[in-house]
């Protein structure tokens, strides 16, 4: 899966030890289908007859003036349902699936609906090419259809062998005998090799293309945010506004773009945590809270 097909999919990221699922933006969508396309806005803008400079600002999020129009537009040039553009879906092109068409029992329903483990990489994985294989050597392995086969190789290849013990006092560290022995195939163990070494094979290719996704918590990721953490701690202001910044800098939430009723929130909200306690902000400082 190239970089762009990330977004296919509810961005999750660890914060704090817990995972959050953090839908896409607009401009984000928007951005990423014009980028698949290798599109500048001057082209697309031609190609849509939409400006150039609303264009932009809808890809910035800078959004104060979306007509249905230009979501109509936007979402017939580029294939997709006004649905997906604005969020109310993850699917670019079925929201109407029907789910009988897929297949699945109530249970595995449920499992889909909890959230409590990444949809994306089960997707990533599903979509990956070799998928059908793994799943074919699966079913082979589970109905047992070649269990039968094996069996009677085994039960040949060990009758000649005791043959050959008893008609020849053939010694069990004999070549032939070993060979007859080693010859003789273990299912479980056959198969759970196959099924690993293809696992692995899947789950390699795109540990390797997400190596590229900047929503991926991989070593450039942690870099990145290394740094922006550390440039938060060196702006001017108070301790406790520091701490702020940091904390909503790796949520990405830039703090200089909230309101000051926004800031005041999160102050309030911060309090209940270990991270601020009452009486540490700036001009509070030695006061205690009555």
């Amino acid at each position: 899966m190239d970089r762009n097909s990330r977004k296919w999919y509810t961005v999750q990221k660890n914060i704090g030890g817990a995972t959050m699922n953090i839908k896409l933006t607009l401009g984000e969508r928007l951005k990423d289908l014009r980028v698949e396309r290798n599109l500048k806005l001057e082209t697309l803008a031609e190609k849509t007859g939409l400006s150039k400079s609303a264009l932009s600002k809808y890809e910035s999020d800078d959004v104060t003036d979306l007509s249905i129009y230009a979501v109509t537009t936007l979402a017939e040039f580029y294939g997709v349902t006004t649905d997906y553009l604005l969020g109310v879906t993850e699917n670019k092109k079925r929201p109407d699936a029907v789910l009988s068409d897929l297949h699945l029992s109530d249970g595995a329903v449920d499992v889909l609906r909890n959230g409590r483990f990444n949809h994306r990489l089960l997707c990533e994985l599903i979509v990956h090419e070799n998928f059908r294989r793994f799943m074919t050597d699966l079913e082979i392995y589970v109905d047992g259809y070649v269990s039968a086969n094996i069996q009677n190789l085994n039960a040949g290849l060990e009758a000649t062998r005791q043959m050959l013990k008893k008609k020849y006092a053939a010694d069990e560290n004999d070549l032939y005998m070993s060979t007859l022995k080693l010859g003789q195939i273990d299912e479980d163990e056959y198969f759970g090799r196959v099924l690993y070494d293809e696992l692995v094979a899947i789950l390699k290719n795109i540990k390797t293309e997400h190596r590229k996704d900047k929503t991926t918590s991989d070593g450039a990721m942690v870099d990145n945010l290394m740094k922006e953490l550390e440039d938060a701690q060196k702006l001017e202001g108070a301790a406790d506004e520091k701490k702020i910044r940091t904390a909503l800098k790796a949520i990405g939430i830039n703090y200089d773009k909230l309101t000051e009723d926004e800031r005041k929130l999160i102050k309030k909200i911060l309090y209940k945590t270990a991270m601020l306690k009452p009486g540490t902000l700036a001009g509070n400082r030695g006061k205690h809270r009555r």
